[in-house]
Order: structure tokens, then C-alpha cells, then sequence
């Protein structure tokens, strides 16, 4: 199967505060004007209109009229589509919706229906919520509009179906045989309908029919929500492993918005990947933000590379560096070392030092270093479901000296740079891979790695960096061959910046990335030591 308003007006009145359940409404005028026609009311909707305007909008559709209740929300153009696949598409009839307990002017609710297609129907039953707002140009209490009012799980651009499956089920399994599922490991949720959309026909099973959201990108794979006739699931071995996958999923949930995937780097497979974001996006793979000073690892590379500097060469670390009218400065506490090595900065993560570089590197050399040593940047990954490539682009101006220090125009995800910590290690570009290459015969992505003698020093730096630089604390403990770089990067609007951290033990890498988290050592780098620690 294929496929606002914002606070209340305040008008030039005297506005007071009502009783009523603790709602806080203000003033409702319904006093005349000068030339006799009703004012116009204001501020917040009060007691009386939340429950009139929620019982009508839940009255219409229960009875399946999408429009009269679309024309209860301030979206209704996006509002009547939604309502419309609900009870014509998805063909889920019998709708009773119970509302609960207010708070302000939020109504959560329960919804319980029946789906029936094909001569076959089931239950359907879930929760959820609407806000009820004062429309800005109606000046009516409306609720507002949002998809997850007709079902939690739908977002902008989505919509319900009900038929035949686009994929046969699949069950997946890990690399040892034991099976995965999204009750056991709820990480893995999109991912298995990503695989399943992909390689469900290659599977060899046979498709159902389901209750489905189909959503605004046609790549994206559908969403299940109810089963109405089972298909039969062939089965899809991935290279995911069960124990660095659950200890994963544990690992993120510590902190918000926090994604992580861990690879082999001998081989590029994937050996867990998992989110804990509010938004259920997979930003482990699909996002795109800057890492920090992760980014040091191909930095270093390339100041080594291009013959700038070495492990033991010079890299001072002045407190402030300016290139092209900007100002960097480093973390607040570090000192400064006018004598330091490319190691020490490394370890310490000093901005200063790779930024004094910036006049020397050529505006490409960067680029150049990610895309032919570390194989980013060039789209031409094909990992098994979608992903980022990672993107470090040419940039002139301040930008140049930002990109050396992960910050500027470059973007990458977790599974980026757990790539780039697996190819500083084995010196070796594995393109990473959720299932085998021989399942579609895709082309993989290829570079051309690193010499033995950078692969050395790089080593050397970040096993520096775990046993007594800046991610000694989180990676404490650990034994074998280990390496890390820790990261944070600022955006703008945030508190904090976003943690990042890098890091290997024997043959596992992984990445993590919390938005808001502070430095790596903060959030992103306990997650990754938490993987490694299982994995390795």
C-alpha cells in the first residue's frame, strides 16, 4: 500500500482572572461595542468552551463527518485529509472516544474502534490528546490541530490505511540466529520496517493485510499498527548483535535525545543501533549535525597527511585563535601550551591548535581527507535502509578554520562517526552495513583508507585521549586495544551543547550524540563506553 494557531490575543482590555478549575482563563467579553455588534472574545478559551469544543470535534468523528470536524481544529485544510483516511482509508468504524480528566486546556482521551477490511476485522484501541486554542482569526475555541490528535504515533504529511501489506513480514535475526523484535528491543522499530519494506519480498514470506501509516516520504517505510490478517514472515539474517544491541538501547534511554550505533570495524557491520528521542526519528543513521571536536580524528589525519605537522610535531595551544575576523577559543579551563604537540592538543582537545592550521591547510584538504581516506561525503553509501553519508564541504572564509574543529558546515551522524573511529583503527574503509551485500548485490562504497604510519599516530592519540586525556574518565576500565575523542558541539538556541563522543575496543567502534548534553564526557560519552564495554 502506497500511497495554527499559537497562544491567546490579548486585546486592548482589561483582562481578569477567573475562577474555574484552575484553568486561569481571562476575561470573556460579551459586552456590546459602540456600534452595537458583539465583542469579540479574548485570551485563553475558557472551562466551558474546552468541553463544548472537544465534545463536538470527538461527536464528528466518532460519526466519521472529517470535514464538520475538521472545521472544530484552526488547521482544518491539513485536519479534514488525516480525518478522512481515518474512517474511508484505514476503514476503522464503530469509534467510541472517552474523554478523561483536563488539565489547562488539555483533554487526553482514549480512543476504541473496530477495523474491518476483506471480511476480517479487530479491535483497535489507544490514547491520546488535543489542546484546545483561541482561534487567532475566528476568535473561537478550537482545538489545535496536530496529527497525533488521531493517533499518537502520526506525524505531518502522514496518513492511515488499511489493505493488503506493501512488504511481506520478515523475521529478523542477528548475527547468531536470535531473533529480533521491536517489543524486545524498541530501538529497532523503523529500522525492521525499513528492512522489512526493503528485503521482505527477498525474504521469501508472504504479506497480510494491516492497519498502516503511510508517510509523507515514499521512502519511508510503512508503519504497522494492527494486523488483521497475518502474513507468513521470511526470514532476514542482519549483522546486528543481540548483546551490544540491548546493551545499546539500555545505554540511550539515560539520556534524552540520544542516539548510538556501534559497528565492527574488520568488517563495517553494523552491531547495534539505537535512539531515544521524543520524535521517534532514527538520527542515529538519518542525522545530520555537527560532531565536534570528533571531527579531530580526520583533522589530525589530514594535518598529517598533507605534511602540516605529526603525533609529535608542533600543534601549539594559545588560549584564543582568530582566523578571518572569528575568535575560538577553547572549553572553558583548559590551559593554554604554547609548547604542545599535535598529541597533547589532541588529548586535551584544544580548539586553538588545529584552528592556527586553518591558514595552512588548503580550502579542500579536509574534504579531501573524508571523502578518499574515510569514505564520506559522496552519497554513495548503501547500508541496507537509508543513512547519512556524512557531509564535509569546501568551505571558505571562517568556515575553514570552523570545519577543523567539527563545527562550520560540516554535519555528520553517529554512524558516521563510528565509521570514522573503526577506519582511524584498522586503517581500513569498511563501508557499514545492516544486512549482507549478497541478500541485492548492491555496490558498496569504497576509499582508499590510511597509510600504516597516520593509522599509527592516530592510534596513538586516541588511545592518549582514553588512558589520560579528555575521555579517560568514561573509558576507565576498560581493557584491551581502546581509543576514544570526545566532542561537543554549540548550537545556536541551546542551553548546552550537543555531547559527542568516538571511541574503540578491540574490533568495535561506536559513536553516540546527545542534542543538549553538554561535553562528551557528560551523556554521549557513558553511552559509548556502555556499549563497549559489552561488545568489546
Amino acid at each position: 500500500m502506497r500511497k495554527g494557531v499559537k497562544g491567546a490575543l490579548i486585546g486592548g482590555v482589561c483582562a481578569a482572572v477567573l475562577g474555574g478549575g484552575g484553568y486561569g482563563a481571562y476575561n470573556v467579553l460579551s459586552a456590546l461595542h459602540g456600534d452595537g455588534t458583539p465583542a469579540v472574545r479574548t485570551g485563553p478559551p475558557t472551562k466551558d468552551e474546552i468541553r463544548d469544543t472537544t465534545q463536538k470535534f470527538f461527536a464528528a468523528w466518532e460519526k466519521g463527518q472529517s470535514v464538520t470536524a475538521a472545521s472544530y481544529t484552526n488547521d482544518s485544510a491539513d485536519a479534514e485529509p488525516v480525518l478522512t483516511s481515518f474512517s474511508d482509508v484505514a476503514h476503522i468504524k464503530d469509534v467510541h472516544i472517552t474523554p478523561g480528566r483536563a488539565t489547562g486546556a488539555t483533554v487526553p482521551y482514549s480512543v476504541k474502534a473496530t477495523v474491518s477490511y476483506g471480511g476480517k476485522s479487530k479491535p483497535l484501541a489507544y490514547k491520546s490528546r488535543l489542546t484546545v486554542v483561541r482561534g487567532e482569526t475566528t476568535h473561537r475555541a478550537l482545538v489545535d490541530w496536530d496529527p497525533t490528535v488521531v493517533h499518537p504515533e502520526l506525524r505531518r504529511g502522514d496518513t492511515l490505511s488499511t489493505g493488503e501489506a506493501a512488504s511481506p513480514p520478515i523475521e529478523a535475526v542477528d548475527r547468531n540466529g536470535k531473533v529480533l523484535t521491536k517489543d524486545r528491543y524498541p530501538s529497532l522499530g523503523p529500522i525492521l520496517d525499513e528492512l522489512r519494506s526493503r528485503y521482505g519480498d527477498k525474504a521469501g514470506g508472504t504479506p497480510g493485510v494491516e492497519l498502516v501509516i503511510q508517510h509523507a516520504s515514499e521512502e519511508s517505510a510503512d508503519t504497522t499498527l494492527l494486523t488483521l490478517k497475518a502474513g507468513r514472515a521470511g526470514k532476514l539474517r542482519t549483522t546486528l548483535d543481540a548483546r551490544v544491541q540491548a546493551a545499546a538501547e539500555t545505554a540511550v534511554t539515560k539520556y534524552a535525545e540520544s542516539s548510538v550505533v556501534a559497528v565492527k570495524p574488520s568488517t563495517g557491520e553494523v552491531l547495534a543501533v539505537a535512539n531515544h528521542r521524543e520524535d521517534g526519528f532514527n538520527a542515529a543513521f538519518l542525522g545530520e549535525l555537527a560532531p565536534g571536536s570528533t571531527m579531530k580524528i580526520i583533522s589530525a589525519a589530514t594535518l598529517i597527511d598533507t605534511g602540516l605537522t605529526s603525533a609529535n610535531g608542533p600543534a601549539p595551544c594559545p588560549p584564543t585563535a582568530t582566523w578571518q575576523s572569528q575568535t575560538f577559543s577553547n572549553l572553558k579551563g583548559l590551559q593554554p601550551d604554547l609548547k604542545a604537540t599535535l598529541s597533547d592538543s589532541f588529548a586535551r582537545s584544544c580548539n586553538t591548535a588545529f584552528v592556527k592550521y586553518a591558514d595552512s591547510v588548503q580550502v579542500d584538504s579536509l574534504t579531501k581527507e573524508a571523502e578518499d581516506r574515510f569514505g564520506l561525503g559522496k552519497n554513495n553509501w548503501k547500508v541496507g535502509i537509508p543513512s547519512f553519508d556524512g557531509r564535509v564541504p569546501a568551505s571558505g572564509g571562517p568556515d575553514t578554520a570552523a570545519n577543523l574543529i567539527g563545527q562550520g558546515q560540516v554535519q555528520m551522524s553517529p554512524l558516521n562517526m563510528a565509521s570514522v573511529a573503526a577506519t582511524a583503527m584498522t586503517g581500513t574503509f569498511h563501508q557499514p552495513v545492516l544486512v549482507a551485500q549478497q541478500l541485492d548485490g548492491r555496490e558498496l562504497a569504497t576509499a582508499k583508507g590510511l597509510s600504516p604510519a597516520t593509522v599509527g599516530q592516530l592510534r596513538a592519540m586516541m588511545n592518549r585521549t582514553a588512558t589520560s586525556g579528555t575521555a579517560a574518565g568514561v573509558m576507565r576500565g576498560l581493557s584491551g586495544s581502546i581509543g576514544a575523542k570526545t566532542g561537543s558541539a554549540e548550537v545556536d538556541g541551546q542551553s548546552k551543547s550537543n555531547s559527542w563522543f568516538a571511541g574503540y575496543r578491540d574490533d568495535v567502534a561506536a559513536a553516540a550524540m546527545t542534542q543538549d548534553g553538554g561535553h562528551g564526557i557528560d551523556a554521549a560519552g557513558p553511552i559509548v563506553a556502555s556499549v563497549l564495554r559489552i561488545g568489546g
